[in-house]
């Protein structure tokens, strides 16, 4: 059939659209010696080659090679830029002729180009624009508004990139970026390539539950790579990917290919699978909840029993540096006996290594019988560690979790161990909600974050605050207090949350004690007054002593607004857990 001189939408919505398959890999077999994207001005004829092989086997849509034009990848200026996505422009259009549609490419390289990149699409005259390989629809999202704005007509597509668990390289799930590009009403198709087999995109594909009038895309990689001398080589594995790709064209509208595919792959598809269908609203089948968080609660939640107005207290224990937990459990197991909500462990705090803290968690759990929360960090593991940790956790009964970004590994360690990051605690909340969807619907997890009252702009904070709750956060925990103009800050903040506050409490133990957080510890403001009551004469007794008048004082000022307190037990201290429960049973009398 020929798509001459007809809208695109109208060409979807009577008959399944073929699209080209990968042109970077492709090209690399021509052994041209250059990048790709650099041949639009320097192998005009390779480039065309590329479009015409693909046309030739079947092809119905082609993407201009730009997808890494940017100033960037090609060390270039913008005017020089602006030269290589017109000559790519103009290739695909002599390839297409009349009869093949063009999308303009645009991938995740070429973000700080973008607005440029469009601009010179739009003039040239596109119909279509295709956004491919994205993490996330985030950073594309103004881009994609300016784009319809200047000409409505457009047609975008979104093509994210997932793994084989389905869920980006940032945590975020194929449902997930489903919804939001279907909330968008300037995207008219969307879907994935990149990063993922046929097989697995196919799982993907039956169980997203998402009811939607826009047009669903499916571009895989051919297989998983394997490299081999510095090149990533795939299997050619043609019959099987048809064979797959058939049953992916009961959920697809615009079937094609990615990296590892060729021309050979467009033209068994196009023989093989059955393009005459017309278009139907896709998965009409819906959750009774969207993916996307509505901050419900969690029956799991560690104050889920507590009375209205009763304060909450959760209790921070340090893992131990070593191998020696014995002050750890003795404290926990007087923890027991005084009504504590939870016992939460950090995740080696400040970049120092510890006990890990899911671990730590399930011998106290099994050994006292009490509430855990341990703190998972961002900083150590990528998305499968993280995955790991969290479905290990679940299977040992771990139900709730404090998400914190985490501290930067120490400046003196950098050059041997690297921070990873794959998320930041929003994005890590979003992922533990999509996994509340799937994999723990049964029996759901509870979790919050930190409150960070030192920030300079009060606002920006509550706005990561809000966030946090948007992402299904029920609780927060506040870093110790000790100054007088925090605690207003987090009686103003108060107000604008709808989770649980706990107010942070930790006695400061001497005065070499004081002065290390306050000058080394960030998000912990300890004003000159209150180091000024320690002294570096004083008796441990003495020290402990003036530690302890002081968070009295503190749980005082804020007793009328927290929803309880989060102790923080110096060096696990037996003695100092004894007289913060002594302050906390004066309260009840």
């Amino acid at each position: 059939m020929t798509v001459s001189k007809m809208n695109i939408r109208d060409y979807i919505k009577n008959r399944k659209l073929l699209c080209d398959g990968a042109f970077g890999t492709y090209f690399a077999s021509l052994n041209t010696g250059i990048m790709p994207e650099k041949a639009n001005t320097e192998n005009r004829e390779a480039v065309l080659r590329v479009h015409r092989d693909y046309i030739e086997k079947g092809a119905e849509l082609i993407r201009t090679n730009t997808f890494e034009s940017c100033r960037k990848s090609l060390n270039c200026t913008e005017a020089e830029l602006k030269e290589n996505i017109s000559a790519a422009f103009d290739i695909a259009k002599e390839a297409a002729g009349e009869n093949v549609f063009v999308a303009c490419d645009i991938g995740p390289e070429c973000s700080e180009d973008i607005y440029t990149i469009a601009d010179v699409f739009i003039d040239k005259g596109a119909e279509i624009i295709v956004f491919e390989t994205f993490p996330d629809i985030s950073p594309i999202e103004e881009a994609i508004r300016y784009i319809k704005k200047r000409n409505p007509y457009i047609f975008i597509i979104t093509q994210f990139c997932i793994n084989q668990h389905g869920y980006t390289n940032e945590g975020i799930s194929a449902a997930r970026l489903m919804e939001r590009a279907d909330a968008m009403a300037e995207i008219d198709a969307m879907g994935f390539n990149c990063g993922i087999g046929p097989s697995h995109l196919l799982n993907v594909l039956r169980n997203l539950y998402i009811k939607t009038d826009k047009f669903i895309t499916a571009l895989p990689n051919a297989s998983y790579p394997s490299v081999i001398q510095d090149r990533m080589v795939f299997l050619d594995n043609i019959n099987y990917y048809c064979e797959k790709m058939a049953e992916i064209s009961d959920y697809a509208d615009i079937i094609g290919g990615c990296c590892g595919t060729s021309p050979d792959y467009t033209g068994a598809m196009a023989r093989t699978i059955n393009f005459d269908r017309k278009f139907q609203p896709h998965r009409p089948i819906q959750k009774e909840k969207s993916c996307l968080s509505d901050n419900g609660g969690s029956s799991n939640a560690f104050f889920a029993n507590k009375k209205e107005g009763e304060k909450i207290i959760a209790v921070e224990l340090d893992p131990p540096k070593d191998g020696d937990c014995s002050k750890l459990m003795e404290t926990a197991n007087y923890l027991r006996k005084h009504n504590v909500d939870v016992i939460t462990f950090a995740d080696s705090p400040s970049g120092r290594t510890r006990a890990d803290s899911v671990l730590m968690s399930i011998k106290v759990a099994r050994e006292t019988g009490l509430n855990v929360m341990p703190h998972i960090c961002c900083r150590d593991k990528n998305a499968i560690g993280i995955s790991s940790q969290l479905l290990g956790a679940y299977i040992n009964d771990v139900r709730n979790f404090l998400v914190i970004t985490g501290d930067p590994v120490p400046s003196t360690s950098r050059d041997n161990i690297k921070g990873v990051f794959n998320f930041d605690s929003v994005k890590l909340m979003e992922y533990i909600e999509d996994m509340n969807s799937s994999v723990f619907s049964g029996d759901r997890v509870a979790y919050g974050g930190a409150v960070n009252y030192a920030r300079r702009n009060m606002e920006t904070e509550i706005k990561r605050i809000e966030l946090k709750e948007k992402a299904g956060a029920e609780f927060f925990l506040t870093q110790p207090v000790y100054d007088d103009g925090d605690i207003d800050v987090l009686r103003r903040i108060k107000p604008r949350l709808k989770a649980k506050m706990l107010v942070g409490i930790m006695p400061l133990v001497s005065y070499t004690n004081a002065l290390f957080i306050k000058n080394e510890l960030t998000g912990i403001n300890v004003p000159d007054r209150v180091i000024e009551r320690f002294s570096p004469e004083m008796t441990r007794e003495e020290a402990q002593k003036t530690g302890i008048e002081i968070s009295e004082e503190v749980m005082d000022k804020v007793y009328s607004f927290a929803d309880g307190f989060y102790f923080t037990i110096p060096f696990n201290r037996l003695s100092i857990a004894e007289e913060l429960f002594r302050l906390m049973d004066r309260y009840k009398k």
